[in-house]
């Protein structure tokens, strides 16, 4: 446990310089909201398309890890719309639980996978964003048509934005690169490399930059309800299939990682686009954050 806090902190510390920055108005407002933008349609992209794209396989359990992810995000959905009573929230405010408790900062996942496992991890990381991302921007936008009070997306929409992810889109580029055993390409792969060094840095200064402590503040008890259902019992679903499936190792270690994420920022703007609860969101992706500083070490060390 000690070996993975000595690597949570520094990436927990980068995220409070990324508040830091952003309260005292370095280098000003209107920095952050392009730069999460650069981060997400370019930087990010290039770190997981030329990580897949370069990765051995070999010795990960792909199946079985992508097999527990998926099981265990479904099983947390169909609990969710089972629970719905118990929250006390309108069809908006059960579409923020939602998010709240499937949606994974793939930011922090992929910063701790590669300082406690290095390359190895990194790949498993890659190959969770690979299975993640598909299918949690499904069934939130399914979510946010179905109890969403905003304009309800249609079929052509909800497929325009699967087919122009940017994160999609790289984890298919950077797969067919590795299976036509193509790899890195000349020129544009050394590039993506330099561009993706500034992928993890940048993306958790942004992360930091997006926390609202005022939005914080008024957090209730569906806050509370959703955190603990997103950092302990999605974990533990999570470890319960790796189990019945014989996934141990670093494959093991990052199912349960992502697992254990606070949500995404990009939650926000999703429910702000599609009418979630925006607010709650926000109370949601900054309470998580707040909280996984001390919750991820501990399920890390009881479970991976």
């Amino acid at each position: 446990m000690l070996a993975v806090v000595t690597v949570i902190l520094p990436v927990f510390l980068l995220i409070f310089l990324g508040w830091l920055l952003r309260r005292r108005e370095f280098p000003g407002d209107h920095f952050w909201a392009p730069a999460e933008k650069l981060t997400y349609f370019v930087l990010f992209p290039s770190l997981i398309a030329t990580t897949l794209a370069k990765a051995d396989f070999g010795q990960l359990a792909i199946l079985p890890m992508a097999a527990a992810i998926v099981l265990a995000i479904l099983g947390m959905s169909a609990l969710i719309l089972a629970l719905k009573p118990l929250f006390g929230v309108d069809g908006p405010g059960l579409t923020s639980v939602y998010q709240g408790t499937v949606r994974m900062n793939t930011y922090i996942g992929l910063s701790v996978a590669y300082g406690v496992h290095g390359t190895e991890g990194l790949t498993a990381a890659a190959l969770a964003v690979a299975v993640i991302v598909p299918l949690v921007n499904v069934t939130c936008t399914l979510m946010l048509a179905r109890y969403g009070h905003g304009a309800q997306p249609s079929p052509g929409r909800v497929a325009r934005q699967f087919a122009t992810n940017p994160l999609i889109l790289a984890c298919i580029a950077g797969g067919l690169l590795n299976v036509g055993g193509i790899g890195l390409p000349p020129v544009v792969g050394p590039m993506a490399q330099i561009l993706s060094r500034a992928a993890l840095p940048l993306g958790l200064l942004a992360v930091g930059a997006a926390l609202d402590l005022r939005a914080a503040h008024a957090a209730g008890r569906v806050v509370l309800q959703t955190s603990a259902l997103k950092l302990v019992g999605l974990p533990v679903v999570t470890w319960l299939l790796l189990q019945a499936f014989g996934v141990g190792g670093v494959a093991a270690f990052v199912a349960i990682l992502f697992s254990a994420l606070p949500t995404a920022t990009s939650a926000y703007i999703l429910a702000r686009q599609l009418g979630g609860d925006a607010t709650l969101m926000a109370s949601l992706i900054t309470i998580q954050t707040l909280v996984a500083l001390a919750s991820l070490p501990l399920v890390l060390g009881l479970l991976a």
